[in-house]
């Protein structure tokens, strides 16, 4: 079982410069090791995290028709109900055997990137349900919120001015993903919850509800669980910030194993502002850069064109 380092986020909002670098080198030690980290001090109440599975459940518990009616199929812009087998995070495996729900930053309908067509900037699909939209939304807002204070630990520990990222993290593409993995059945024995992956953004918040399943791959290509976090965010490096670093941080490969009993997840993909460019000469100037400069927009389509087919339709939006 994968025990994994806990970063104090109390520490990194308020502390000292001594003591937000402390917690920054451990911060990286991290991002360079495994990839992956909890998160303690967040600021997320027991209550909120049960209000936010008791939505989740809700949603999910809808008949297929009316999940239906929110599909990501209907958007070019990465939002709404991801049905079950949709998604192959694997290629040489059968299709992931869960159903999620995506959620972007909320732009009303006469935003001004909205109404230009923007891809990445569409508005947000939701279901009738009582009070659901503002429990996601808070949700998100607090989300975005540790990830912007993990991002300003990432600069101390790179030595770049604590605020390298900050105006990259204004209105980011980030998206709150729903996930619900159905308890397994013989006839799918062999299928994954979710395929042998590495993220796309800078960072992923995952939080869940205590049911086994999450396995990380280590260096030397075995595979370990990763042990419960309770209440604690589990996090990981995406690619984009390995890029962004030079592949400084590392990405580590993880995948969900469908599990005996049903599971629900939910996690904050924290992709930055769609315009900013990807650069690793300004973020490791001391180094040959590995990646030429690439927008998060242009990034981020080019995966999602190989997990889902109708994003071919939006690469050259």
């Amino acid at each position: 079982m994968l025990e994994l380092p806990v970063i104090n986020l109390e520490t990194l909002r308020r502390g000292t410069l001594a003591e937000r670098r402390a917690v920054a080198d451990a911060l990286g030690t991290a991002c360079r090791e495994t990839g992956f980290f909890c998160v303690s001090g967040h600021g997320i109440s027991a209550a909120s995290r049960d209000s936010l599975f008791q939505a989740a459940r809700e949603f999910f518990g809808l008949p297929v028709d009316r999940k239906n009616e929110l599909s990501i199929a209907r958007s070019r812009h990465n939002r709404g109900y991801v049905g079950m087998g949709t998604e192959r995070l694997e290629a040489q495996a059968p299709p992931d055997q869960k159903e999620a729900f995506n959620i972007g930053l909320d732009l009303p309908s006469d935003d001004a990137e909205v109404v230009a067509g923007r891809s990445l900037r569409g508005v947000n699909f939701w279901p009738d349900l009582p009070g659901w939209r503002q429990t996601m939304v808070a949700y998100y807002e607090q989300c975005l919120e540790i990830g912007r204070t993990l991002h300003r630990g990432f600069c101390l520990d790179l030595g770049l001015d604590e605020n390298f990222f900050a105006a990259k993290l204004v209105a980011p593409a980030a998206v709150l993903r729903l996930l619900h993995y159905p308890a397994r059945v013989p006839l799918m024995a062999d299928a994954p919850g979710a395929g042998e992956h590495t993220d796309y953004g800078n960072i992923t918040l995952l939080a869940t509800d205590g049911v086994a399943g999450l396995q990380v791959r280590r260096r030397d290509g075995t595979w370990i669980a990763v042990a419960a976090t309770g209440e604690l965010l589990l996090c990981n490096i995406g690619d984009c910030l390995m890029r962004w670093t030079n592949d400084e941080y590392v990405s580590t490969p993880h995948r969900v194993q469908s599990p005996t009993v049903e599971r629900y997840s939910i996690a904050f993909f924290l992709d930055p502002n769609p315009d900013a460019m990807v650069d690793p000469s300004l973020a490791r100037p001391h180094q040959s850069p590995r990646y030429a400069p690439i927008s998060v927009r242009d990034y981020l389509l080019s995966r999602l064109t190989a997990t889902y087919n109708h994003y071919d339709k939006v690469a050259n939006v």
